[in-house]
């Protein structure tokens, strides 16, 4: 079996979850030979401007990509919710193993409870999701902006001005600094997760298929079809890095239920469908046109219409 280069991120973050993929590959195929090749993506490098307005979470795998292309490494491993909900023409998610927490967590310098906390408690996120799901519930705080890893997001929580900030569990668990830090996990009726947050997605080039066979021994399918519920919703509503979208998929008795969630950036206006069904593709297409009718695709049209900052 030939070695098998693998393409990450270099934040600390995605090198983590990176090794612990590879531990689980390793585990299913003894004797495979893996070597991390690290780079550094567009959105790495820009630091100090919202994502938003610079062209979201695509800028997070667009290097990684070329390089498959180029076939300087032979998969990637990317966190799901990084990855646009189309594909470059040649490249597939040969893999998507086991889904880590889906949930966001809250993290308060003094423990605050989120419902408590008094009029004007700023809140750190990045995310235009959180913030208009924290503003529709509790229009009393107010939302800043943060950037950075999350231990970057963790040390400004403490030296600058936010009484909280809201990450994702999946990241914190697999960094191993949850149980010291977390205020509150947020169920999904509180704050509805990105889509295909907690996964991870293994990126290769569609022809390979020794890469493609390697992977398939890690690939968890209850994940997959969640996922791809949630993915087709994303597509189908052109939910671009500008507009808050959400979508969650489950399994509940032996059907996939999946709530799909769209809301303006203030946080006034709030789109939710709850449908179920057995085919991920049609269910994601049915909360998609669901959300049509009822009128949510002018928040998308105005919102996609804003132009970004250079």
């Amino acid at each position: 079996m030939k070695k098998f280069i693998v393409g990450s991120r270099r934040s600390q973050l995605a090198l983590t979850q990176s090794k612990q993929f590879i531990e689980r590959l390793k585990a299913a195929n003894p004797g495979v030979e893996i070597e991390i090749k690290e780079i550094v993506t567009k959105g790495d490098k820009i630091v100090d401007v919202q994502l938003s307005k610079v062209g979201g979470k695509g800028l997070f795998v667009k290097e990684i990509e070329a390089a498959l292309y180029n076939k300087e490494i032979d998969f990637a491993i990317h966190s799901l919710k990084d990855v646009p909900s189309v594909l470059p023409e040649g490249l597939t998610l040969g893999c998507i193993p086991e889904r880590e927490d889906a949930r966001d967590v809250y993290i308060s310098k003094t423990h605050t409870k989120l419902a408590d906390l008094k009029e004007g408690a700023i809140i750190g996120t990045s995310s235009l999701r959180r913030g208009a799901q924290i503003l529709n519930r509790y229009p009393h705080l107010k939302i800043e902006w943060i950037r950075g890893n999350i231990d970057t997001r963790l040390k400004k929580l403490e030296t600058e001005n936010f009484d909280a900030i809201i990450l994702a569990a999946a990241g914190l668990h697999r960094m191993g600094w949850s149980k010291d830090v977390v205020t509150e996990y947020l169920d999904p009726e509180t704050m509805l997760p990105a889509i295909g947050q907690g996964a991870l997605g293994i990126e290769c080039r569609i022809d390979d298929l020794e890469t493609l066979s390697l992977l398939a021994t890690v690939h968890d399918s209850e994940t997959e079809v969640c996922t791809q519920a949630e993915r087709e919703f994303l597509k189908l509503m052109d939910g671009s890095c500008q507009v808050p979208i959400a979508g969650h998929a489950i399994i509940k008795d032996e059907e996939i239920e999946f709530t799909g969630l769209i809301m303006s950036t203030d946080g006034t206006e709030k789109y939710c469908v709850t449908e179920r069904g057995t085919d991920p593709s049609e269910l994601g297409a049915k909360v998609a046109d669901s959300m049509h009718k009822s009128g949510a695709q002018k928040i998308i049209e105005n919102l996609n219409n804003t132009p970004k900052s250079n």
